[in-house]
C-alpha cells in the first residue's frame, strides 16, 4: 500500500468501526495495531502495512482529527524510539511478536540498561557480565542513568560476554526482565528534586537465551541501531512551529511587554530562528529515514537540540527576572516521563542542563559528527586491538 488516498481511506473505515468515543482506550488501540495503522512501515501483523514511513502523518491526521487517544508516546517513549527498531531489525519472528503489540499500546514499559558508573561516554567499555549456563545467562553488574526503570517491565540489556577479545567485539545484546529476582532499582535525585534517573544492580539475574538480540558477541552493532534511533527520537521528533521551549517563551514574550527589553528581543529573534531551522531540519531528517536506517545525522540533530533547549530555558528565566528565580515545587518523585511543558521556567531550565548528557554526550555525539559526517580523521585510539580484560581501569 503506497497511496496516501487508499491509506486515509482504512483509516477513515477504521475510524467507522471502532469509534473513538465509544471505544475503552485499551481495546482502541489494540484494534489500531492490528489494522495496520500503528506505524504504518511495520511488516503486516506488526502493526504495519509495509507502507511508506511518510504515510504516517495520513494516519495520524486522520486520527487526532477524530478524537482518537493516542499511545502516550513521551511514557513509552525508549519503547517506541530504541528497543522497537532494534527487535524488529534483530528480533526472531516469536520475539517481534511476543514484544512488539504491547510495547506499541503501551501495556508494557521498556528502559534501557546500558551506561555503567565506569563505562558511559566510553560505553563499549562496559564491565557487566553474561556468562552462558545452558540455554540462559547469569548476568552480574550495575547500570546507571537509567530513565523510567522504577517503572519499566522490559529492559534492552548490553553485557560483556567475552574479556578475552577487544572491547567491541565482546559484548552481547538482550532484553531483561525488570521483574526477575536479582533486579535491583535505585532512584538517583536530580538536580530537579525528581529522580526520573536510576541505578540498577543486577545480581545473577537469569535471562534466556531466547531474549537474546542478535549474535553472540554481536552486541556493539546491535546497539547501534539502538543509539541512532535514540538520537534520532530525541533531537527529531515532530513538533509544530513553536513547539518546544520556544512556545513558552514566546508566549511570554507577547503577553507581558513590561519584561521586553532591546538585548532580549534580539536574542529571542535569534533563538526562534534557529529553532525553526531546527523543526525543519528535523522534518529532512525523517524523510531520509524512509530510505532506510537512521545514520550518524541523528547525532547532529541531537546536538542541536540539546544546545537549543539549554540557551532556550536560560533566556525565559532572564526574561521573568525575579519570578524566573521561583521553582515550584522541590518534592522527591519519580515520574514515568519529562514533562517540559507542564512545569515552570525554574524547572525548564534545571532539567534541560540534562540534554548534553543523555542520550550520548555532547564531546561524543561531537565526534560522531566529526568522523561519520564531516570525513575528519578518527582520534588515536590505542585501546582498540586490546583485550578487554587488560584494559586500565
Amino acid at each position: 500500500m503506497t497511496d496516501a488516498a487508499e491509506l486515509r481511506s482504512r483509516a477513515q473505515e477504521f475510524l467507522a468501526a471502532n469509534p473513538p468515543a465509544t471505544t475503552e482506550r485499551a481495546a482502541f488501540l489494540k484494534a489500531r495495531f492490528d489494522a495496520g495503522l500503528a506505524w504504518v512501515h511495520y511488516p503486516e501483523g506488526l502493526g504495519g502495512l509495509g507502507a511508506p514511513r511518510t504515510l504516517q502523518a495520513v494516519v495520524d491526521a486522520e486520527l487526532e482529527a477524530a478524537g482518537a487517544p493516542d499511545n502516550d508516546p513521551r511514557r513509552i517513549g525508549i519503547g517506541l524510539g530504541m528497543a522497537a527498531p532494534t527487535i524488529l531489525h534483530f528480533g526472531t519472528e516469536e520475539q517481534k511478536r511476543r514484544f512488539l503489540p504491547p510495547l506499541w499500546v503501551g501495556e508494557e514499559v521498556w528502559c534501557q540498561l546500558f551506561s555503567e558508573p565506569g563505562a558511559g561516554s566510553d560505553l563499549a567499555a562496559l564491565g557487566t557480565r553474561a556468562v552462558r549456563d545452558g540455554d540462559s545467562w547469569v548476568v552480574n553488574g550495575q547500570k546507571v542513568w537509567t530513565s523510567g526503570a522504577h517503572a519499566a517491565r522490559w529492559a534492552i540489556l548490553i553485557a560483556r560476554t567475552d574479556p578475552e577479545v577487544p572491547k567491541h567485539r565482546g559484548i552481547t545484546y538482550f532484553v531483561c526482565d525488570m521483574t526477575d529476582p536479582g533486579v535491583e532499582v535505585r532512584p538517583l535525585r536530580q538536580i530537579t528534586g525528581e529522580a526520573e534517573f536510576n541505578e540498577v544492580f543486577l545480581t545473577d539475574v537469569t535471562i534466556p537465551d531466547t531474549h537474546r538480540l542478535g549474535e553472540i558477541g554481536d552486541g556493539w552493532k546491535v546497539a547501534q541501531t539502538t543509539l541512532m534511533n535514540e538520537r534520532v527520537s530525541i533531537g527529531g521528533s515532530r513538533i509544530p512551529r513553536e513547539g518546544g521551549l520556544i512556545g513558552p517563551v514566546a508566549e511570554t514574550w507577547r503577553e507581558r511587554p513590561e519584561l521586553r527589553t532591546h538585548d532580549l528581543h534580539q536574542r529571542l529573534l535569534k533563538l526562534w530562528v534557529e529553532a525553526e531551522v531546527a523543526r525543519v531540519t528535523g522534518e529532512r531528517l525523517r524523510q531520509q529515514l524512509v530510505a532506510g536506517q537512521p545514520g550518524p545525522e541523528g547525532s547532529g540533530m541531537k546536538l542541536g537540540f540539546a544546545r537549543l533547549n539549554q540557551e532556550i530555558s536560560g533566556l525565559e528565566v532572564e526574561l521573568l527576572g525575579e519570578e524566573g528565580l521561583l521553582y515550584e515545587d522541590w518534592t522527591m518523585r519519580r515520574p514515568e516521563k519529562v514533562d517540559f511543558a507542564g512545569r515552570d521556567a525554574g524547572y525548564r531550565y534545571l532539567r534541560a542542563k540534562g540534554n548534553s548528557i543523555e542520550g550520548g554526550t555532547n564531546e561524543v555525539l561531537l565526534n560522531i559528527v566529526a568522523e561519520r559526517v564531516l570525513g575528519l580523521p578518527s582520534e588515536p585510539r590505542t585501546d582498540k586491538d586490546v583485550a578487554w580484560k587488560d584494559l586500565a581501569r
